[in-house]
């Protein structure tokens, strides 16, 4: 079961991947992972990444496509793996699918979580974490018995920096600009299985489950 996982911050990718990997016993990969295990493990690839990276420059997608040729190659990813994070752009799509085909292996399906830009960002803005210890909740959907307390330890809670609104749209831009055009490429590829990410999460669940069933 080789699967890539696409959809915007905050679509409910990792909190999937977790259901996927559970089932099915494949790791999840994600770029930064592999990027951070090439560069400890001094492996060429890693080596040339590092020094992209210490002089704060992007890491060139020849590199990252050695890496993950590199990682898709381990053990445990012989029943399988979930791409996370990658690919990112068309030219790595390609990238990917040549270096698959060179390993003798193919993608099974693309899930791709749809959802609603607004409904998102409101799902997003209305997080709140509490700053001692670490419980989550949501203005709308979970919100805590007092304002800015927190039900279990009493602690404030506090809006992330990642869950303000001009930080969401920024990073839904930039998914819009490169990654967006993945669902058309994997569509064509008769790969794109399309998944309504803004149901409750257990309906998200059972319709992957459902679509892989028939694979």
């Amino acid at each position: 079961m080789n699967l890539i996982l696409l959809g915007p911050p905050g679509a409910g990718k990792g909190t999937q991947a977790k259901m996927l990997i559970e089932r099915f016993g494949i790791p999840q990969i994600s770029t930064g992972d592999m990027l951070r295990a090439a560069v400890a493990a001094k492996t060429e690839l890693g080596l040339k990444a590092k020094a992209c990276m210490d002089a704060g420059a992007l890491v060139p997608d020849e590199v990252v496509i050695g890496i993950v040729g590199e990682r898709l190659q381990q053990a445990d990813c012989d029943k399988g793996f979930i791409l996370d994070g990658f690919p990112r752009t068309v030219p790595q799509a390609d990238a990917l699918k040549a270096t698959l085909a060179g390993l003798d292996k193919a993608l099974s399906a693309v899930i791709s979580l749809e959802v609603d830009v607004e409904a998102l960002i409101e799902r997003l803005t209305g997080r709140r974490t509490c700053r001692d210890c670490g419980r989550g909740f949501h203005l709308k959907f979970d919100p805590p018995a007092k304002a800015d307390v927190c039900d279990s330890c009493g602690g404030e809670l506090f809006q992330r920096d990642d869950d303000r609104e001009e930080t969401i749209r920024k990073r839904l831009q930039v998914y819009q600009e490169q990654t967006a055009p993945l669902v058309e490429y994997y569509q064509r590829e008769g790969l794109l299985v399309a998944i309504d990410g803004m149901q409750e999460m257990a309906a998200v669940q059972e319709d992957i489950l459902a679509t892989l069933r028939e694979l």
